[in-house]
């Protein structure tokens, strides 16, 4: 039987460290650590910082996909995609992420995109 073409992992992060949230170049060194935890080659990235207290919205753009992610500090929260090919480890990408920002809890959603061909 054949894989479907990709998994798409929706990853919300609960109780996060509020500090790392606002800070558009740890959460670039945070990313590209879990692209290179699931083996993934980053192409490009692009962050952008939204001031003061505001958060950072951000994108590796894969060879395989994507990794990106969305915060906002002032509620602790984090929103993370790994959408990868095949048979990729995406799981462990989405390891490094809670890890890397301290979530007190998390809720994981994996989707197979497309059919296996």
């Amino acid at each position: 039987m054949s894989l479907p073409p990709g998994r798409h992992g929706l990853l919300d992060l609960y109780g996060c460290d509020a500090s790392i949230l606002r800070d558009a170049d740890r959460l670039h060194t945070l990313l590209a650590q879990a692209a290179a935890a699931a083996r993934a080659t980053i192409l490009h990235s692009r962050f952008h910082t939204f001031g003061g207290a505001g958060g950072v919205t951000g994108v590796l753009l894969l060879a395989e996909s994507h990794i990106s992610i969305h915060t906002w500090p002032e509620h602790r929260y984090a929103a993370a995609d790994i959408f990868l090919c095949g048979k990729m480890p995406a799981e462990a990408a989405r390891r490094t992420i809670e890890q890397g920002l301290s979530a007190r809890r998390s809720r994981w959603q994996s989707i197979i995109r497309g059919e296996a061909l």
